[in-house]
C-alpha cells in the first residue's frame, strides 16, 4: 500500500514540495483493467521520500520520477476498492503533503456502452460556431489573450454548450441522431487573425472543458439531456499533438514526451542544441503503410509536427501513452460519450494507438471510434479498419472516414456520367474496392467538413446536393452531415477556412435570420431543409438501410443505380448524373425490381410504375421503397 524510493533518489528529497494538481482529477472503480496512473503535478514534486496510502484495497505499485522535477507518476491498482475517497500521503523530510482522491462507481458496465453505427446519422458541427447560450463566458478571465469577433472568420464567435443544449429539439426536427463536436476541451492559446484556435484542436487541458465554452458541468448536462432527446454525442480527440501552451510544453515531464524535443526547446530560448530545426509532417500518410517506405519519410510523417503551434506528443513514450489511454476512459466514463472521432489518427504512432483501440475494445466492446484517415484511395482506408488482411498490425479500429467517398463524389458533381470513368461512375468504382474492408457497413462517408470546401462552394445547386445527400443516406455507409447543409450554406477554403465554418444564422444575439425555425428560414432553405428533414426521419429505424445488402449496377445511359434489401423489402436508389433527360431502362434492373409495379418515392411522396421505362430529369434523384 505503499512506495518508497531508493537512498539515491530520496538524497535531493528535502527541498519543499508541493501538490498542486493530480491527473486524471477522480477515477472509477470496477474497470476490467485495475491499473490507474496519476500524473502528480507540483515544485519538486519528483523528490518526495515516500508516497502512502491506507485506503483499503489499493496498492501503489509503482513510483516514477520523470527528468523534470515538478512531475511524478503513481502506478496504483484499484481492484479490491471500494468507492470512496482515498487520502495520498507525500513524504518529505520531516513534512507530509496529504491530498484527497475520489474513487467513484460507474454509471454503467462497459457492454452497456453503445456507440454509433449504420443505423446513425451523425452530425458534425463547431461549437464557437453554432450558437450562443451565454454572454456572460465570451470574456474569461485568466485566459492568454484572445477576442470574441463575429466580422472577423478567424477568431472566436462565442458559441457555447448551451447554446447547442437550447437547440437540442433542432436536431430533431431535422432528424439526425447523433452530434459530433470539434474538439471541447481547453484551448488556453494566445489568438489572433494568424492563428486561432476557436476550432478545438489545440487542447492545453485533457480534463477541461474550455471555460469559453462552458464547463466540466454543462457538458455532462448537455449530453444527459442529449440522451433523452434520442441523441447520442461523438466526442472529438486528438493524440497526436496538443497545444503550445499546454503544461508539459513549458515544463516537460522526460525528454522523450514530445517528437522533436530540441526543436521545442529551442523554440523557447533554451535549447543548448546546434543545428536543430523545425521539422513538418509531410502529410504524406501513405509512408505509414507503403512496403517500401524509406526511413526519411516515414519520419517526416509521423515525427514531424502538424503545425508548428502544435507540439508532436510522441506516442511511444508509454506514461504519456498511459495518460492518453486513460483520459479517452475517463471521459466516457463520466460523460457518458457515445462515441470518440481520433483526429489525425495515422499521425500518430501506429502501435500505440492500436494498444489504445484494443484496450477501449476490452472494456467497452459496444463503443465506437472513428479515426481520420485522410487519404483517398480505399485499399489504404481500408487497411486501417479492425481485423483487416492488408497488414500485419490490427489496428483495432472499428470505423474509418471515406476519404474516397468525399474525393470521387467532389469530382463527380461536376461531370457528366459516361460509359466509362466520369461522374457517377467515380462513386461506383469507389464502391467496388468495398471487398478489401472487413465491414464496409462501419465506414464514414460525408460530403463535406470543417476541413474542406462546402459541397456548394460558392453557388446554390440544390439538384447537385441532393444528388449527393440521396447517394449519403442509402449508401452502405455511415453518414455524416456538417452543420448548415441542410440550409444550403456554402463557402470555400480559398478564401479562408472560416468561410466553411460560419456561423449558424440565429444563433448568435443580433442575429435577423434565424435558421433554426420555420419561419426564420427563407423558402430555399426551407425547402431545402424540408426534403432533407423527409428523408432523415424515414431513414431513421429502418432496417433496410441499417441491416441491408447492398447491389450497385454500372452507370448505364448516365444512371446509376443500387439497391439495399432486407428481407422481403428493397430500397433503390436512382440517380442522373447527367445535365439531360435520361431514361431508365427498368427491364435491365429486374433482378432488384422483381414483380414490383408502383412503388413510392421517398423523396417527394410521389408514386412510379416500374412495369415501364422511367423518364428522368436532369440530376434527378430517386429513393424507391419497394415492399412486399
Amino acid at each position: 500500500m505503499n512506495a518508497t524510493p531508493s537512498a539515491a533518489a530520496a538524497k535531493g528529497a528535502k527541498a519543499k514540495v508541493t501538490v498542486t494538481r493530480i491527473d486524471p482529477t477522480d477515477w472509477f472503480v470496477g474497470l476490467k483493467n485495475p491499473k490507474l496512473q496519476l500524473m502528480v503535478y507540483g515544485p519538486n514534486i519528483r523528490n518526495v521520500e515516500s508516497v502512502t496510502t491506507d485506503y483499503p484495497g489499493v496498492a501503489i505499485e509503482q513510483v516514477v520520477r520523470l527528468d523534470s522535477p515538478n512531475y511524478l507518476l503513481l502506478y496504483l491498482d484499484v481492484r479490491q476498492a471500494q468507492p470512496g475517497t482515498m487520502t495520498l500521503s507525500f513524504k518529505s523530510g520531516r513534512k507530509t503533503v496529504s491530498r484527497p482522491y475520489v474513487l467513484k462507481s460507474r454509471k454503467m458496465k462497459g457492454e452497456a456502452h453503445r456507440g454509433f453505427d449504420i443505423s446513425d446519422v451523425l452530425y458534425l458541427l463547431m461549437p464557437d460556431r453554432f450558437a450562443s447560450g451565454r454572454q456572460d463566458n465570451d470574456q474569461m478571465a485568466g485566459m492568454q489573450p484572445y477576442t470574441n469577433d463575429r466580422t472577423q472568420p478567424s477568431l472566436r464567435h462565442g458559441g457555447d454548450m448551451e447554446g447547442i443544449r437550447q437547440h437540442l429539439d433542432y436536431f430533431n426536427e431535422l432528424g439526425v441522431t447523433a452530434l459530433w463536436f470539434t474538439p471541447v476541451l481547453e484551448n488556453n492559446s494566445p489568438d489572433n487573425n494568424v492563428y486561432s484556435t476557436y476550432h478545438g484542436y489545440a487542447t492545453t487541458d485533457y480534463y477541461r472543458v474550455d471555460p469559453r465554452l462552458g464547463t466540466n458541468a454543462e457538458y455532462v448536462r448537455l449530453i444527459d439531456e442529449a440522451h433523452a432527446k434520442g441523441l447520442k454525442v461523438v466526442m472529438d480527440m486528438i493524440f497526436n499533438h496538443c497545444g503550445f501552451e499546454h503544461p508539459w510544453v513549458a515544463d516537460m515531464p522526460s525528454k522523450d514526451w514530445f517528437n522533436l524535443p530540441g526543436w521545442l526547446a529551442e523554440s523557447k530560448g533554451t535549447s543548448n542544441t546546434e543545428g536543430t530545426s523545425y521539422l513538418g509532417t509531410s502529410y504524406k500518410l501513405t509512408s505509414v503503410l507503403d512496403p517500401y517506405a524509406s526511413q526519411v519519410d516515414l519520419r517526416e510523417t509521423t515525427e514531424g509536427w502538424f503545425v508548428p503551434t502544435m507540439p508532436d506528443l510522441n506516442q511511444r513514450n508509454p506514461h504519456l501513452m498511459r495518460y492518453l489511454i486513460q483520459n479517452s476512459i475517463w471521459w466516457i466514463e463520466t460523460a457518458s460519450i457515445d462515441g470518440i472521432r481520433m483526429d489525425t489518427y495515422p499521425y500518430a504512432f501506429r502501435e500505440p494507438m492500436a494498444q489504445w483501440m484494443k484496450e477501449l475494445d476490452e472494456e467497452y466492446p459496444n463503443f465506437n471510434t472513428v479515426g481520420e484517415t485522410w487519404v483517398t484511395e480505399p485499399p489504404y482506408t481500408a487497411a486501417w479498419q479492425k481485423d483487416s488482411k492488408l497488414t500485419d498490425q490490427n489496428s483495432y479500429l472499428k470505423t474509418v472516414m471515406d476519404f474516397s467517398f468525399f474525393d470521387k463524389l467532389a469530382r463527380a458533381k461536376n461531370e457528366e456520367t459516361d460509359g466509362w470513368f466520369d461522374g457517377l461512375n467515380r462513386l461506383y468504382n469507389s464502391f467496388c474496392y468495398d471487398f478489401l474492408y472487413p465491414n464496409p457497413a462501419s465506414v464514414l462517408a460525408f460530403i463535406e467538413n470543417h476541413d474542406t470546401d462546402r459541397f456548394l462552394g460558392n453557388g446554390h445547386d440544390s439538384l447537385k446536393v441532393k444528388q449527393a445527400l440521396a447517394l449519403l443516406l442509402t449508401v452502405k455507409r455511415i453518414p455524416q452531415l456538417y452543420y448548415g447543409t441542410e440550409i444550403m450554406m456554402n463557402g470555400t477554403k480559398e478564401k479562408t477556412d472560416g468561410d466553411v465554418r460560419r456561423d449558424f444564422p440565429g444563433g448568435f444575439p443580433g442575429d435577423t435570420h434565424n435558421a433554426f425555425t420555420r419561419e426564420g428560414r427563407t423558402p430555399q432553405e426551407q425547402q431545402m431543409f424540408g426534403w432533407l428533414s423527409r428523408l432523415l426521419h424515414w431513414r431513421k429505424g429502418n432496417a433496410v438501410i441499417a441491416k441491408g445488402s447492398m447491389t450497385q449496377f454500372c452507370p448505364y445511359n448516365g444512371i446509376y443505380v443500387f439497391a439495399r434489401r432486407w428481407q422481403q423489402s428493397t430500397v433503390l436508389t436512382i440517380l442522373n448524373g447527367t445535365s439531360k433527360p435520361a431514361t431508365l431502362e427498368v427491364a435491365r434492373y429486374a433482378e432488384v425490381i422483381g414483380t414490383a409495379a408502383r412503388v413510392r418515392d421517398v423523396l417527394t411522396g410521389r408514386y412510379y410504375d416500374l412495369s415501364i421505362n422511367v423518364e428522368m430529369r436532369p440530376r434527378q434523384s430517386l429513393v424507391l421503397e419497394i415492399r412486399p
